[in-house]
């Protein structure tokens, strides 16, 4: 049985949230039987069904259901809780939907992380090779810079496959899980193999060497960005570089911008008028791990682009089972009731808030901005932050520079995504209930994220020197097009 908590109105972060009370170990052992764990998951894929209205966008209900079937052949006898949650994970993540998401139990997540049982060492993947680049373990003589080669036996490639089919990402992207891996590979391989030691071969100038390390703690090796949520202390920056304006935004979310003391649409204004009175031609707008949040603070930041009213999405789209539950004064007094249109169910904009309202056509700010634009992003650019580079590359208001966006170009499904509990495994699932159909070329291919017009990704000797190449590389296209107009 499913069971239901409070509703999320924010991306569901890939990283799991810790508590203080660790699960007794019996818990970790326990066994469940197969039919059960069958049960679960046509209770979690039925769930999806009637009310994850991208369930079947990118892989059809004929697939799909043999996915699914192919998946319960495979449990013949009982299984751990980790066994079962990881079938279930495979799953979800095959809905090839970024927000949508399964976890362990607070509780077992707490557990994980009060033993040492993670790789302590950060890893950075580039033309399918993994590197050390930060070595937190007690073995110093892995250094950074070497390429690791296997893991306990298991090879990077291996390794690679199996992971990616345990982190979601919008359509067949693969600039997300790699950038994800970046961020958090110890935790994701956690999944794999619980131990506290580890058996490394890495090829060191040359040569292979195998080395054993122990097992860290998630609290003696998490930082800033690396196992835990990046904390910018202006999330908003904005300079002039030899003429060339640079504006980072590391997110939309209104939380994160409030909490560093800044307020989004009164900076922006501020950009956008001092841009105007230095008369600067050329612009960068660094989008680069910016995983999305407000969608009226994405909307107004495009809307500076434009100088005619141009449309941001083209329409937002509910399942049958969630248009019909909007109803009662209750409800209704927040949510209008969505119409069908054929066979689809649209959601129209709410009453009280503004974060609907944006299938229709929008204006342009009376400040907007005609001069030359270039978007920096990556496979970390999601969900609204996306949706921004796919309306400005669309409408050729940008030049897009780096990887392939994490988020769709054609949309996303997110919204609101309430989260529910799986029944006697504990596991939270969330699901959004909106999705999100950008206003862009229909024809353009299904399933990827807005692609560069200049693709650059970083190497990993560029990395280790912290030079950022992807920003060096627009401010010299800007300069060689300067000249050469």
């Amino acid at each position: 049985m499913i069971k239901y908590v409070l509703p999320l109105l924010v991306l569901l972060f890939i990283i799991p949230p810790v508590t203080s009370q660790v699960v007794a170990p019996h818990f970790v052992q326990q066994k469940f039987a197969s039919d059960t764990v069958k049960k679960a998951i046509t209770e979690l894929t039925t769930e999806l069904a009637l009310k994850h209205p991208g369930f079947y966008r990118y892989t059809s209900k004929e697939l799909f259901d043999a996915y699914i079937d192919s998946t319960k052949s495979t449990l013949t006898d009982s299984v751990s809780l980790l066994e079962a949650f990881l079938k279930m994970k495979q799953i979800v993540a095959k809905v090839n939907c970024l927000h949508t998401g399964i976890t362990l139990s607070h509780y077992y997540v707490d557990y994980l992380n009060q033993q040492p049982n993670l790789l302590p060492l950060q890893v950075y993947f580039s033309e399918g090779k993994a590197y050390v680049v930060k070595n937190y373990s007690d073995q110093s003589s892995i250094e950074v810079g070497d390429e690791i080669v296997s893991i306990n036996g298991r090879d990077i490639p291996s390794i690679t496959r199996q992971l990616f089919d345990l982190i979601p990402s919008d359509g067949y992207n693969l600039t997300l899980k790699y950038r994800s891996l970046y961020f958090q590979f110890p935790l994701w391989y956690r999944l794999l193999e619980a131990t506290n030691q580890f058996s490394v071969v890495v090829r060191q100038k040359g040569i292979m060497k195998s080395y054993q390390v122990f097992g860290k703690k998630r609290d003696e090796i998490a930082e800033d960005g690396f196992l835990k949520e990046p904390a910018y202390s202006k999330p908003l920056d904005f300079k002039v570089v030899n003429d060339i304006g640079v504006l980072t935004i590391h997110t939309f979310a209104k939380t994160d911008i409030k909490k560093a003391g800044q307020s989004f649409k009164p900076y922006i204004d501020k950009v956008f008028k001092e841009i105007q009175a230095k008369d600067i031609r050329n612009l960068v707008v660094d989008l680069r791990d910016n995983t999305g949040g407000s969608d009226p603070y994405a909307v107004y930041f495009t809307r500076h682009f434009f100088t005619e009213p141009f449309r941001y999405w083209d329409r937002i789209e509910v399942t049958e089972s969630i248009a019909k539950q909007i109803k009662g004064v209750g409800l209704t007094l927040f949510y209008r009731k969505p119409v069908q249109n054929n066979k689809v169910w649209l959601w129209k904009k709410a009453r009280h808030v503004s974060d609907f309202d944006f299938y229709e056509e929008q204006k342009p700010v009376k400040d907007n901005y005609t001069g030359n634009t270039y978007i920096l992003v990556n496979g970390f650019s999601m969900s609204s932050c996306a949706d921004v580079a796919a309306i400005l590359s669309f409408n050729k208001k940008a030049i897009v520079v780096g990887q392939e966006t994490g988020g769709g170009y054609h949309g996303n499904t997110s919204g609101m995504m309430p989260v529910s509990i799986l029944d006697r495994f504990g596991f939270r699932l969330s699901v959004p209930l909106q999705k999100y159909v950008n206003h862009v070329d229909s024809s353009s291919p299904v399933g990827r994220g807005v692609l560069p017009e200049y693709p650059i990704a970083t190497s990993i000797e560029e990395l280790l020197k912290k030079e950022d190449t992807e920003l060096a590389f627009v401010l010299n296209l800007i300069k060689q097009q300067s000249v050469s107009h």
